[in-house]
């Protein structure tokens, strides 16, 4: 490989899924028969509102996958560590110690995780990201709603831009509704 080839295909491992999709879907943008303020429309509503959303749907992911692997590493250690017997006073202080300590960060991870909520919020954006791409596809390859024997990107552009502020409204709501809203608490059996 070429010294120019390897730090193209650095750089391409740096650029984010979200930064190609930029990219991608500003070409086509720009490359559509529009008049200049619908093209900014397209890129500073749908198209900023996909990226948003992938990016919260990576940050999302990411933290929901950092605390639950810490709850089930940590619960599947906490056992481990206290059935351990060692002979040594020292080693025995440390075992308890680490033992205290694995707890401490499984009842912190799992408290984190259901007090934000990451997984809802993963699978929120993700499907609000999904939606808006769907739809961004099928009015850029004029198909499925926008197709038509005289339909033009011009002509569709109306239903498109309606289409986009339902999404985003229904996204508003799904979250208010479902994804920033209090968990329900639990029931204690026995207690009445």
């Amino acid at each position: 490989m070429t010294r120019h080839g390897a730090i193209l295909t650095r750089v391409a491992r740096r650029t984010s899924y979200a930064a190609l999709l930029e990219r991608e879907f500003s070409e086509l943008v720009d490359g559509l028969d529009l008049e200049p303020e619908r093209k900014r429309f397209l890129k500073s509503r749908w198209l900023d509102q996909v990226l948003w959303m992938e990016r919260a749907a990576v940050r999302a992911q990411r933290s929901y996958y950092a605390l639950r692997l810490v709850t089930v590493v940590g619960a599947l250690l906490i056992p481990a560590l206290a059935t351990l017997d060692p002979a040594n006073d020292g080693l025995a202080d440390a075992v308890r110690v680490a033992t205290w300590v694995v707890s401490l960060l499984v009842a912190i991870s799992a408290a984190l995780e259901q007090f934000f909520r990451f997984g809802d919020r993963w699978r929120h954006y993700r499907r609000t990201a999904e939606q808006l791409k769907t739809e961004g596809w099928l009015y850029l390859q004029a198909s499925g709603p926008y197709a038509g024997a005289a339909a033009t990107h011009d002509s569709a552009y109306p239903a498109f831009a309606l289409r986009v502020e339902e999404l985003a409204r229904a996204d508003v709501d799904e979250y208010l509704a479902n994804v920033a809203v209090e968990a329900p608490a639990t029931k204690n059996v026995g207690n009445t």
